[in-house]
């Protein structure tokens, strides 16, 4: 079995670090991969010891008419050096809906064309409506990250299975290893894109109505884009702010609630992969009331699911959580019990299984 591993943009965030997850446990299997993405960037797929690299240019930028043009011109560009490497009998895996280039080349070779869809909330409209149009056009069977993604962007006519992000075993093994001692500070975390829709501002307004607790933000950017998005921004005392991390296991460590705030008007969260390394910690989690991230959270057992646009809410619930120990602890013990349906042997070999029977029935988690 040969697979190009297609993805965008190589960073440390959510999606390509489950790529990264498939990729190691393809590789385990003795399965040949390429990865294919963008050049010059560092990230979660960088450096994946048994994995061939092909790499296309393609560079972010916040200006959407620019980034527009960049991402067309990386995947006419990824479309010709796939052309003249990949056979019919090869598997094209796109991870996200922007690799469309590759997409179209497997389409046009006659590959199986699999892609593995994380994200819904895709802008503007038109564009949502051609990258999810390319999906139709060449998919061969889709991958969806939960349950909500499954149902929300229905793919007509193509065979589509749910499949749930798992905890790296390498993060797990961390996690459970790690003896908590009693904290003095009441430590509150969370760990996103540098984006208004991810809840960076009620981030900032929950640390402001609670000044006793400690807050860090760890966002997916460089110091530079930092200190460009909080130019004018009062920040608090109580709060510190962290620029991309390889390795997050000191901020889980240091925390006792970890909080997603995603605007659902906005950004709604078809997963949550930071609300599934919280819970290896024994960590509640605070989430939003919609989308694939209620798949993680039972309200009250684990966590609590409250829209961020009401911070006043949260800044309570935190207290009454923290502020209790008992109803901590049993949160703790409820997280560490319900990680235990995310665990990455399960997810690679589900994937396989997908992978080596084209004819398989779809796989609801």
């Amino acid at each position: 079995m040969k697979i190009y591993a297609c993805h965008l943009l190589n960073d440390y965030s959510g999606s390509p670090k489950v790529l990264m997850q498939l990729i190691k446990g393809w590789i385990g299997h003795k399965v040949d991969v390429t990865i294919v993405t963008a050049k010059n960037r560092n990230g979660f797929l960088s450096n994946i010891k048994g994995a061939d690299y092909l790499f296309f240019p393609y560079a972010f930028t916040t200006n959407f008419a620019t980034r527009l043009l960049r991402l067309i011109w990386s995947q006419v560009v990824l479309f010709f050096k796939l052309f003249g490497v990949v056979k019919k009998e090869d598997i094209i895996y796109v991870n996200t809906v922007l690799p469309f280039g590759a997409a179209l080349l497997g389409k046009l070779k006659g590959c199986r064309v699999i892609y593995h869809i994380h994200e819904t909330s895709v802008k503007p409209a038109i564009f949502k409506r051609f990258l999810f149009g390319m999906i139709k056009l060449t998919a061969s069977e889709v991958i969806c990250v939960s349950k909500f993604l499954n149902q929300t962007e229905i793919i007509k006519n193509k065979k589509t299975h749910v499949l749930y992000n798992a905890i790296d075993d390498d993060f797990f093994r961390t996690a459970k290893n790690f003896t908590l001692k009693k904290k003095a500070d009441k430590n509150i975390l969370m760990i996103c894109s540098l984006k208004a829709y991810k809840g960076v501002n009620e981030f900032i307004e929950i640390a402001k109505r609670k000044p006793n607790y400690k807050f860090k933000l760890v966002v997916n950017a460089a110091e530079s884009d930092i200190s460009h998005y909080f130019a004018n921004s009062a920040l608090p005392k109580n709060l510190s702010i962290f620029p991309a991390q390889s390795n997050t296991h000191p901020f889980y460590q240091w925390a006792d609630v970890v909080l997603n705030l995603s605007r659902p008007a906005e950004w709604v969260e078809t997963f949550g992969l930071t609300i599934v390394e919280a819970m290896s910690y024994g960590l509640p989690v605070i989430v939003p009331p919609v989308g694939g991230i209620t798949e993680l959270v039972d309200e009250g057992f684990n966590g609590y699911r409250i829209n961020s646009n009401d911070p006043a809410h949260i800044a309570f619930k935190l207290s009454e959580l923290l502020e209790d120990e008992i109803r901590y602890k049993s949160m703790r013990k409820a997280a560490l019990y319900k990680i235990g349906y995310f665990k990455e042997e399960v997810f690679i070999n589900k994937n396989l299984a997908i992978l080596r029977n084209p004819d398989i029935s779809p796989c609801l988690n």
